[in-house]
């Protein structure tokens, strides 16, 4: 993985590895990809979990930290997410994370030997103190049961941010 991980950032990526603070061990992976900052634009790439991080807090504050950098280290103005539309999973996950659909790039890549359309997603700045409020919010612990499990959906507090509750 190592010779992968240093091609990656030889093209220009940004790869965080995610470590569990309880066990040290490596949990997961995204990458910043295709920086642009001269039009402030970066994507989110190579995301892979492992099951424990999966559908899991972890993962949902990593994606809120990796999105924080952007906006608010980085300055940027534009951060995308790009999955292979068939890839239902990795949408689903954009579209809870807050990310907009754009649509379809047909044919975009080769891909195993085979047509790939690609699926793009996007934050904005503008959208990014609204999406920060709801993470923050889903994040806080009184929205956890003593289970450790959610009490509102992510998708849910920004729904209601939005209609003003």
């Amino acid at each position: 993985m190592g010779a992968w991980i240093d091609g990656f950032q030889k093209a220009g990526a940004v790869v965080n590895v995610f470590r569990s603070r309880r066990t040290g061990s490596i949990v997961g992976m995204g990458s910043y990809m295709r920086p642009d900052p001269a039009n402030g634009v970066v994507e989110i790439g190579a995301v892979a979990h492992a099951p424990v991080m999966q559908r899991s807090p972890v993962s949902t504050e990593t994606h809120y930290l990796l999105a924080r950098h952007v906006f608010e280290d980085l300055g940027y103005r534009r951060y995308e997410w790009k999955c292979h539309n068939e890839n239902a999973a990795s949408k689903r996950t954009a579209e809870r994370l807050g990310f907009t659909f754009e649509g379809i790039f047909r044919q975009h890549i080769v891909s195993k030997g085979a047509n790939r359309d690609t699926a793009w997603y996007s934050m904005i700045d503008s959208e990014w103190p609204a999406l920060k409020a709801a993470f923050e919010a889903w994040l806080a612990p009184e929205n956890f049961d003593q289970n450790g499990r959610q009490v509102r959906r992510l998708e849910d507090i920004r729904a209601s941010q939005m209609r003003g509750e």
